[in-house]
C-alpha cells in the first residue's frame, strides 16, 4: 500500500519525506548515502528538505539517508557490515541489517511504483572512457538505449557547469546486483546513478548533487515551474 503523505520510518535514524501535489502526475523516488562515505548526495537532499522542495505534479519521496550507520562512520559501509547496495533484493527474515532493510525498500518501490528512482553516488575517480571503472561526473544507466531524460539534463548540466573537469557524460555500466538495476528489473522506471566526482570541494559537488535533483524532477513532470 501507497504511504501517506509526512515523514515515516524504517528505522529510528532513518526518515522518508513523502509529499503528494494537488496536481496528478508520477511518482519520483530519490535517495543518497546508501554508501555512506559518499556524502554530497545526503547534505544535496536536506538542504532540498530544509527548503520545502515540493512537487507540483503526483509524488516525491526523498530518502536523504540510506544507510545511517555507514553515514554516521563516513564509510562506504558499516564496518564489519555489508554494502547495502549490493543486497537487494533483500530478505526479511535475514539476520543481516543491509539485507532487511533492502527488502523493506524493495517493499517501498514495489508498492509506490515510481517513474523515476534516482540514487546519488560519488566517486573517486573521474570519468575517464579508457579507465574502467571510473564514474566522477556521469549519470549512469544500465540499460539500452538510455532514457531520452538523461541527454536533456545532461545538456541542463552542462550549460551551468562549466569549470575545468565538470562535464557531465552519460555512462552506460550495468550492474546487475546494484540496488537501481534490481528495482529497474522489478518495476520497470527509470533508474538512474548519479556521480560526482570527489576531486571537487564538497560545496560545488552538493551544488551539482542539488542541481541534478531539481532538472530531473523538473523533466520527469513532478516539479513544473
Amino acid at each position: 500500500m501507497p504511504l501517506t503523505p509526512g515523514v515515516h520510518w524504517f528505522s529510528p535514524t532513518l526518515p522518508l519525506h513523502v509529499f503528494d501535489a494537488d496536481e496528478p502526475g508520477p511518482t519520483a523516488l530519490v535517495q543518497a548515502g546508501i554508501h555512506g562515505d559518499e556524502v554530497a548526495g545526503v547534505h544535496a537532499l536536506q538542504e532540498l528538505l530544509e527548503e520545502e522542495i515540493r512537487p507540483t505534479h503526483g509524488r516525491l519521496i526523498v530518502v536523504p539517508v540510506m544507510n545511517p550507520p555507514a553515514y554516521r562512520a563516513r564509510q562506504r559501509m558499516v564496518p564489519g557490515g555489508l554494502d547495502l547496495n549490493r543486497c537487494f533484493p533483500g530478505d526479511a527474515e535475514a539476520p543481516e541489517r543491509e539485507r532487511r532493510l533492502a527488502r523493506r525498500f524493495m517493499d517501498l518501490v514495489e508498492d509506490e511504483r515510481p517513474a523515476l528512482m534516482v540514487t546519488l553516488h560519488e566517486s573517486h575517480k573521474r570519468y575517464d572512457p579508457a579507465v574502467v571503472p571510473s564514474f566522477g561526473q556521469t549519470i549512469v544507466v544500465g540499460v539500452e538505449p538510455r532514457p531520452a531524460i538523461v541527454d536533456r539534463v545532461l545538456a541542463r548540466l552542462n550549460e551551468r557547469f562549466t569549470g575545468e573537469g565538470e562535464h557531465w557524460d552519460p555512462q552506460y555500466y550495468p550492474v546487475a546486483t546494484s540496488s537501481t538495476e534490481v528495482i529497474v528489473d522489478a518495476i520497470g522506471c527509470v533508474g538512474l546513478c548519479i556521480e560526482t566526482w570527489m576531486g571537487f570541494e564538497e560545496a560545488r559537488r552538493i551544488e551539482m548533487q542539488r542541481a541534478v535533483v531539481e532538472y530531473l524532477l523538473d523533466d520527469v513532470g513532478v516539479r513544473r515551474i
